[in-house]
């Protein structure tokens, strides 16, 4: 195992190792923020409520005979 790091600089191995999981852990991060489920910011989206229109039974005016 020791001879990878011959071929490699291990700083540089390291540096590049870090910024690649740094970059993945933002990208699944706002990929959990886009879902309705995971979104810790601004919760789950509640469906809009459909209020329905009271109907009165409607009686005619009597006509004054």
């Amino acid at each position: 195992m020791w001879r990878i790091w011959l071929l490699f600089d291990p700083r540089r191995a390291l540096v590049m190792l870090f910024t690649f999981l740094f970059g993945l852990a933002i990208v699944i991060h706002f990929i959990l923020l886009s879902t309705d489920r995971f979104n810790w910011l601004d919760g789950p989206r509640k469906a809009p409520v459909k209020t329905g229109e009271i109907t009165l039974p409607y009686t005619p005016p009597v006509m004054p005979s």
